[in-house]
């Protein structure tokens, strides 16, 4: 630098700064010790004093711990600015209130009202990151609707709209849905989702990109298409707990996107993270939610669990069971350690907690190891309060039961009791339906596999078919199959199709055969298991009655070919009936490439069936 120039700068500083002397180039420049700041008052210079003031009114306003101690801030004789004011109404809508009424009486106040009116005529003054928090803090106070000072607010919000940082916008549209129903405040919200969605593209790092997912994403559709467009884009960045989130707020909000999953699924299998056990059950949680498996995913979540099992709480284990049942994946090792786990703790496991698991168990018709323990604990923690449990939970919880071949008389009574039962006949409701399913299962339980139950079974009437059994979309299977056998029956004689039987289960085909193996019109000859019986002479003796069953591929675990529950339970109940049951899964069925082979594998299907029986 010029030594004129500098002169000239040495000059200046020192008109500026009386206590300040010129030094030369190279040599250090030491504030004079009043210059120094602290919470406490300053002296010397009005610029070092002014400066010091605000930051001890600063100081005042992060300290106080009563709306009281605020307030009092106005009657003090402090020079209060537009900052200050808006500082004080963060802090207060932060603090905790006692009573709803606290915070009315507080707006009433003529100090509060005070600082709105300085706020509000200096609005265009306070800085923008304030501003965000002010308008958010507004709404927590609950201040109305006709507020001149919070419709001023929310004016400035939209002039600086373009200026404000993106995750300001993201937080001000969280406060407006969740803080304030007012119709000012939902206006501005839609606006502020406009600007979100334009501005996608500012989004730079995951935490901001996740949190924002997180607070705004389910305020609107077509955001959060963006959102997860910039997730694929950033996710290599992510670390566990940001996979995390984006999860659970997928599976929060319900949206299955593919691609995004298969990308984080990615991620996870392939980078060596180290995964805690929250992020395990929340992971396991997220994917059970979402319904999403994969292979790999589910099982490094069983592994990286299972040292962890002895210590988790149990909700945590009945939260996990649940979420692997709904992702069909049964990890022997896994669910041996969860049934240990409650047996361990058999005193003080809440009843919730065992009937989460319960259901988990029928689901993947897991039996433990320990099974005459584990369901001891279950008929003694239900004995006592099943009747109080909500109806259709005492439907899942026998039928559950009844799954694992462990229903007991009295537990069968208590939900096929007219008194109870009645509740579900005639709903038309998807859940009613369900459940009434459900006690059609649990009523053939009884009749075909409790030959000492002495009831009650449900009336007759209730038997018929409903449409939920029959109306249901046709599977390409299904299809394939029933064209099949409608080529090797020839007639509708000698065989039926989509046969609803009185145990709440639909046979996919029925035939009869006498002791040659040759078909008999089904019609002449009395059939009990229908739900409308037709027919009055019995079957000629040796002959056979054989129930088509076809298995789709969700009918079965995950990567496995042993049936969930439900389905073990109606292929009990199908021979429990008097039926030779023909197995038409589809891993079989999808190798027969010709019509004549598939003619070919039934015929050899029924042969089987009759051999084995012959067999016996």
């Amino acid at each position: 630098m010029r030594p004129r120039v500098w002169n000239h700068l040495l000059g200046v500083l020192s008109l500026c700064h009386p206590g300040h002397h010129g030094g030369l180039p190279g040599k250090a420049m030491h504030l004079p010790p009043e210059r120094s700041c602290s919470s406490g008052p300053c002296h010397g210079s009005n610029w070092p004093t002014e400066t010091c003031q605000e930051n001890h009114i600063d100081q005042l306003i992060k300290k106080a711990t009563r709306p009281e101690e605020l307030l009092e801030l106005v009657d003090a004789g402090h020079h209060l600015n537009k900052n200050h004011a808006a500082l004080i109404f963060i802090r207060l809508s932060r603090l905790p209130f006692e009573k709803s009424e606290d915070k009315a009486s507080l707006i009433q106040d003529a100090r509060f009202q005070q600082l709105l009116h300085l706020l509000n005529s200096q609005i265009s003054s306070v800085w923008h990151g304030t501003l965000s928090r002010l308008l958010r803090s507004l709404y927590a106070l609950g201040l109305p609707e006709t507020s001149k000072e919070l419709q001023s607010v929310e004016q400035e919000v939209r002039w600086r709209m373009r200026r404000l940082k993106y995750k300001h916008l993201a937080l001000l549209a969280e406060s407006c849905a969740t803080l304030s129903r007012k119709q000012h405040s939902q206006e501005l919200l839609a606006e502020l989702l406009m600007h979100l969605e334009r501005r996608w593209t500012e989004i730079e790092d995951g935490r901001t990109l996740v949190t924002i997912m997180m607070k705004v994403g389910h305020l609107s559709e077509s955001l959060m298409n963006r959102l997860e467009d910039k997730c694929l884009e950033l996710v290599e960045q992510f670390g566990p707990d940001e996979l995390r989130k984006v999860l659970v707020t997928l599976a929060v909000q319900s949206r299955r996107s593919v691609p995004l999953l298969r990308a984080i699924s990615y991620h996870l299998v392939q980078k060596p993270f180290h995964l805690t056990k929250g992020v395990l059950l929340d992971l396991a949680y997220a994917y059970g939610k979402l319904n999403f498996h994969q292979t790999q995913v589910c099982q490094r979540l069983a592994a990286d669990l299972l040292p962890l099992a002895p210590n988790l709480t149990s909700g945590e284990v009945a939260r996990c069971a649940k979420s692997f049942a709904l992702l069909k994946w049964l990890n022997l090792p896994l669910f041996e350690a969860f049934a240990q786990h409650f047996l361990n703790r058999a005193p003080d496991i809440p009843l919730p907690h065992l009937c989460s698991m319960l259901l988990a168990f029928a689901r993947l018709n897991f039996h433990p190891d320990q099974e005459d323990p584990f369901f001891s604990l279950v008929h003694e923690k239900l004995g006592s309060e099943l009747a109080g449990l909500e109806p259709a939970l005492q439907v899942d919880l026998v039928w559950a039961l009844c799954v694992l071949q462990q229903a007991q008389e009295a537990e069968l009574q208590a939900v096929l009791h007219p008194k109870f039962h009645t509740q579900f006949l005639g709903g038309e409701s998807q859940k009613d339906q369900n459940i009434f399913q459900k006690l059609l299962h649990i009523n053939a339980t009884a009749l075909l596999e409790h030959p000492e139950y002495s009831g009650p079974l449900l009336p007759a009437s209730a038997m018929a078919p409903r449409p939920l059994a029959l109306d249901r979309k046709v599977t390409p299977l299904q299809k394939e199959l029933q064209e099949t056998l409608k080529g090797l029956l020839g007639s509708t004689d000698r065989g039926s199709l989509e046969v609803a039987t009185q145990y709440g289960w639909v046979l996919d085909a029925e035939v009869l055969l006498d002791s040659d193996g040759q078909f008999l019109p089904l019609r002449d000859f009395m059939a009990p298991h229908l739900a409308q019986p037709i027919g009055s002479q019995p079957p000629p003796p040796g002959a056979k009655r054989l129930a088509f069953l076809r298995w789709e591929f969700p009918n079965f675990n995950n990567r496995s070919k042993d049936l969930l529950g439900r389905f073990v339970l109606a292929r009990r109940h199908i021979l429990a009936a008097g039926f030779l049951i023909v197995d038409v899964p589809f891993y079989e069925w999808v190798e027969l490439k010709s019509e004549w082979q598939k003619g070919a594998y039934l015929k050899d299907k029924i042969r089987k069936a009759m051999s084995e029986e012959l067999a016996k």
